[in-house]
């Protein structure tokens, strides 16, 4: 195809503004709180509503999308990004935002997995499929570590609602691409629709997601969140029985019989696991203890941004040629080795071994993530590469979920703890309440107190918050460590080095064989 380039410019386009998009409405929620008086409640669902349908309703889309055309799925989903995504610049209260927040997440789930099933339907041989999936994942990875940095900018030159409003071109820019370039391809051997299936996998994900994002509020071990993840369990037995049984099932649970399937995708969960925890504990550590800006903080993060991009384009390359497993492995172990070396930061360490560390987990990430997405894609079959694409996307957004609740919980109940003890005990109660609230809370409450006078005692609290961040900071990197070492033992253990020519050989599932738009 004398077009490819431009197919793959438009497909790379419409899923950077889905990754984008992830990340760069964090930076505007003091924004939202100042203009909307947003509660933190209504805060936290201003980022998880767009999580929870996304997750949920990936895997379904990404069927629906083999079934009916990827192309006009992905059409579809950009127009309804993109209109909710202007419907969030508009909104005036924090429960309307949420509704937009939600829509733009549906919308995603639509766009999301087209783009990567097309890839593979278009780039078919194994190194040029390689090298696409590669420009893919340098794309997805480095939009999500450039999302604050474009939010950053946008609030410093307007408002939070630059952020939502700057979206609506990108997709419309990426629509008018794909129309004109992208050619439609569907499974022309489509079963009928599942509609068990879809309602059990959307039930399911949803109920665990939900589960997970609310865990650290209620407990890991209280009788609410232990019930969400049996039911959840349930849910999934239910779903892979119905999936066995029907004639005509929405997903082949088989696959995940397959080590390269399985170990491939857990190792994807596994990289967004460590990324998204990272990101969310460094911006404060940026923010409220180096002292950086927004936007600052978020040029900040360019090394982790160049990096993924990079490492993802030799990471598939370099699968090609020394196999899989090797490649995704060390992927693993280079960000078990970050996460320790991180646990000797603290408010004295220098930018330069700050941006160093950095480069070493965006070179992990970039070897781990889109070689693991070539494999997971060289296992599923052609024409059933939107629901394929899906699994993938599921497995991302369920890792960076769990990363920021889990490595969030560990750090949240260690800095509690550890300020409890560091806090003077002459302390008025309301501040001590507060100072509990978060790091940002304490610091707040050290300039009142300096401000008023009591220049000691701010001391006090400044030192007690630090030392009790980087307790919880320290101990969630470990935790961190521990996981994507486990990763690497999995991906060496279970993760073969190579695909088998029976699944890469396969008839790839274009409709039409020109490169001419064709209707969906």
């Amino acid at each position: 195809m004398q077009r490819k380039p431009l197919i793959l410019v438009s497909l790379l386009l419409a899923a950077f503004a889905i990754n984008l998009d992830t990340t760069i409405v964090n930076v505007a929620l003091p924004s939202v709180v100042r203009q909307l008086h947003a509660s933190n409640a209504q805060l936290q669902w201003v980022v998880d509503a767009f999580n929870l349908l996304f997750a949920a309703s990936v895997l379904a889309f990404g069927s629906l999308s083999d079934r009916f055309g990827r192309k006009g799925m992905l059409l579809a989903g950009l127009s309804v990004f993109g209109v909710a995504s202007l419907a969030g610049g508009l909104m005036g209260s924090p429960g309307q935002l949420i509704v937009a927040r939600a829509v733009m997440g549906a919308g995603a789930a639509m766009v999301f997995p087209s783009t990567l099933s097309m890839l593979t339907n278009v780039f078919t041989e194994r190194s040029e499929r390689a090298r696409a999936i590669g420009l893919w994942g340098a794309i997805t990875g480095a939009a999500i570590a450039l999302g604050p940095i474009v939010g950053g900018w946008l609030l410093q030159a307007f408002d939070w609602r630059s952020i939502f409003f700057a979206m609506a071109p990108i997709a419309a820019v990426a629509g008018l691409m794909t129309a004109r370039y992208v050619p439609t391809s569907r499974d022309t051997d489509a079963p009928r629709t599942d509609r068990m299936g879809f309602a059990l996998s959307i039930a399911t994900i949803a109920l665990l997601v939900y589960t997970i994002i609310e865990a650290p509020t209620y407990g890991w071990g209280s009788i609410r969140t232990l019930g969400g993840f049996a039911l959840t369990a349930v849910l999934v037995a239910a779903f892979v029985a119905w999936e066995r049984r029907t004639d005509e099932p929405m997903l082949d649970v088989d696959l995940f019989r397959n080590p390269r399937f399985t170990a491939a995708s857990g190792s994807v969960a596994i990289s967004f696991f460590a990324l998204s925890g990272f990101i969310f504990l460094v911006t404060q550590y940026f923010q409220f203890l180096k002292g950086y800006a927004p936007l600052s903080t978020g040029v900040r993060l360019l090394p982790v941004a160049s990096l993924v991009a990079i490492s993802s384009i030799l990471g598939t390359k370099l699968a090609v040629r020394f196999g899989t497993k090797l490649v995704v492995a060390s992927g693993l172990l280079l960000m078990a080795g970050f996460f320790l070396w991180v646990t000797s930061a603290s408010v004295a360490t220098g930018y330069g071994t700050i941006a160093a560390q950095m480069v070493v987990l965006g070179t992990g990430m970039g070897l781990t993530s889109a070689p693991a997405t070539e494999a997971i894609m060289g296992v599923v079959p052609k024409a059933k590469a939107g629901v394929g694409s899906a699994v993938n996307d599921t497995t991302r957004l369920l890792g960076g979920t769990l990363g920021v609740a889990v490595i969030g919980s560990v750090y949240a109940s260690l800095y509690a703890s550890g300020l409890a003890r560091a806090l003077p005990a002459g302390l008025p109660a309301t501040l001590t309440r507060t100072a509990h609230g978060s790091l940002g809370a304490a610091l707040t409450v050290s300039d009142r107190l300096t401000r008023a006078g009591h220049t000691e005692l701010a001391t006090i609290v400044h030192n007690a918050a630090s030392a009790a961040f980087f307790h919880g900071f320290h101990t969630a990197d470990v935790v961190a460590a521990g996981v994507a070492a486990a990763g690497a033992l999995m991906a060496l253990v279970l993760l073969p080095a190579h695909p088998t020519p029976s699944r890469t050989s396969e008839r790839p599932a274009i409709a039409s064989a020109s490169p001419a738009v064709t209707s969906n």
